[in-house]
């Protein structure tokens, strides 16, 4: 199975863990290094191979609207609208009828991707073949900037995926991942977290995981906002 070259941002969030910041603008627009996240999620899409780019919207969607429509690559992106916010999992089973293929990158857009986070996500694209199930990207703790929890998402054994446990290493979902089609497609309701998809493949055995050598920048509060911003200033 291999990689299809259609990639999605999760871009329909009200981004309410960033407010005041978000009152009048989407998350997605705010800036780091003088660029919003929207174009740096864009980019990093195309710069990973991505010949076709969906975008989900819903809050304020008239702004990442107008956006798209100024930016040089809009030609390959597709914009979904929501009347009604799916959840990350409803908002990927929204787009599969726009797509013809097994699989799918997802990334989400409160992220700031690197150069260097290309070459974790290309490895890992060149993986999906070797472990044919869905994969996401993940960073340990230590190189993890402006996200502060003390409790980890997964558990990382021989390339398999469980939920985190204490006491084990702290490892976070870096916002990354390829998705089998086959395995949200058919799941019966309509607005759901992709963590549902994700506990069905653990209890299966069926996710896969890759651990990112490169720092990764999340920025999904403003005081994650800051101290990014301060590392690129």
């Amino acid at each position: 199975m291999s990689f299809s070259n259609v990639g999605m941002i999760l871009a329909a969030g009200y981004g309410k863990r960033m407010l005041p910041l978000t009152k009048l603008e989407p998350k997605p627009l705010l800036r780091v290094n003088g660029i919003t996240l929207l174009e740096n999620s864009i980019n990093f899409l195309i710069k990973l191979g991505c010949k076709k780019v969906i975008i989900n919207t819903h809050y304020l969607n008239h702004q990442i609207e107008s956006f798209i429509a100024k930016s040089k690559e809009r030609k390959k992106i597709i914009m979904i609208y929501e009347k009604e916010i799916l959840d990350t999992g409803g908002g990927i089973k929204n787009i599969i009828p726009h797509i013809n293929d097994n699989n799918l990158l997802v990334i989400n857009s409160d992220v700031f991707w690197t150069e260097n986070n290309l070459i974790d996500a290309k490895l890992l694209i060149n993986n999906f073949d070797i472990h044919n199930n869905s994969t996401l990207l993940l960073s340990n703790k230590e190189n993890s900037y402006g996200l502060d929890k003390m409790n980890g998402d997964f558990i990382l054994k021989d390339n398999k995926i469980i939920r985190y446990s204490k006491g084990e290493e702290v490892i976070f979902y870096s916002g990354l991942q390829i998705l089998d089609v086959d395995s949200i497609k058919n799941f019966s309701e309509k607005k759901f977290s992709i963590n549902l998809i994700w506990d069905i493949l653990i209890n299966n055995g069926e996710l896969c995981g890759e651990l990112m050598k490169s720092k990764w920048f999340h920025v999904g509060d403003p005081k994650g906002l800051s101290i990014v911003k301060k590392l690129f200033s």
